[in-house]
C-alpha cells in the first residue's frame, strides 16, 4: 500500500493516521495507519492484536463487501507490514470507506471513527433474530458496510481496569451519538474499538478510572461522541 490520499483534515495531538490506498481483486480500497511508535499500551476488541498490551501501530483497513477470507488477522498483518509498520500492532477491518473518517479531540483525548451503518440493530436482540445470522453477513450473503470502528488515544497512563472502563465509556458515547442522529440502534454487529494510553513513567501511578464522570473518561466520551456524530449520517 502507498499513501496517495490526503486525510480529510489535519488531526492535532497524538492520533495522526495516514490514509493509504491499494488495489485488491480489482477494487480500490483504503486504509488508515497510525504509527505512534513504542510507549503505548492498548486495549482492543480487534481481530489482530486484541486484548491488552504494548502496541506500536493501529491499522483500520477497508475490505470488499464480499469479503470471504478466513484469515483476517494474517491479512491485516500483511497489509500493515507492506505499509511499513513494525512490531506488534492492532488491526481492524470494515467494508466502509475509511478515507471518510472523522476526528475529534477534547482536552487531550482524541478519537478517530470510521462508520458504516447499513447493517445495524440493538445488542440485546431476540434470539430468533440472531441464532442463524453470521455477524458479518448482509441479506444477500455478502459483507455489508455495517461497522463502526473507534480508535481513541489519551496522553496519560491507564490501569488495566481503567482501560476496560474506557472501552465501556467509548461504547456508551457511541450509542448516545447514534440515538441523537436518529438511528434506532446500539450499533452494528461488527463494531470494534481500540483505546491507547501512554505507558507509565517510573514511579508514575496510572489513572485508576475512565468512566464517563472521571476526568479522562469524560474527555474521551466527548471526543468519541463528536467523531461518531460526524462520521455517521443522520437518519
Amino acid at each position: 500500500m502507498t499513501a496517495v490520499l490526503p486525510p480529510p483534515r489535519t488531526p492535532v495531538g497524538l492520533l495522526r493516521p495516514r490514509c493509504l490506498t491499494r488495489v485488491e481483486d480489482g477494487e480500490r480500497l483504503h486504509a488508515l495507519l497510525w504509527v505512534p511508535g513504542p510507549g503505548l499500551r492498548m486495549i482492543s476488541s480487534a481481530v489482530l492484536g486484541g486484548g491488552i498490551g504494548e502496541r506500536a501501530w493501529v491499522l483500520n483497513a477497508q475490505v470488499s463487501h464480499g469479503y470471504r477470507r478466513t484469515d483476517p488477522d494474517r491479512h491485516l498483518a500483511v497489509l500493515a507490514s507492506g505499509a511499513g509498520a513494525r512490531g506488534p500492532g492492532v488491526g481492524l477491518m470494515t467494508a466502509a470507506d475509511v478515507s471518510a473518517y472523522a476526528h475529534a479531540h477534547d482536552g487531550g483525548a482524541e478519537a478517530v471513527v470510521t462508520s458504516g451503518i447499513e447493517v445495524r440493530g440493538w445488542a440485546a436482540a431476540p434470539a430468533a433474530d440472531t441464532a442463524d445470522t453470521p455477524d458479518t453477513a448482509g441479506t444477500d450473503g455478502s459483507v455489508a458496510p455495517g461497522t463502526i470502528n473507534i480508535v481513541v488515544a489519551v496522553p496519560v497512563p491507564l490501569s488495566d481496569a481503567a482501560l476496560v472502563n474506557a472501552v465501556a465509556t467509548a461504547t456508551e458515547a457511541k450509542v448516545q451519538a447514534l440515538l441523537e442522529a436518529g438511528h434506532d440502534c446500539s450499533g452494528t454487529p461488527t463494531d470494534a474499538v481500540c483505546v491507547a494510553a501512554r505507558v507509565p513513567r517510573p514511579g508514575e501511578q496510572p489513572q485508576a478510572f475512565a468512566g464517563p464522570r472521571s476526568l479522562w473518561g469524560a474527555r474521551l466520551a466527548r471526543a468519541v461522541h463528536r467523531a461518531v456524530r460526524e462520521a455517521t449520517p443522520a437518519s
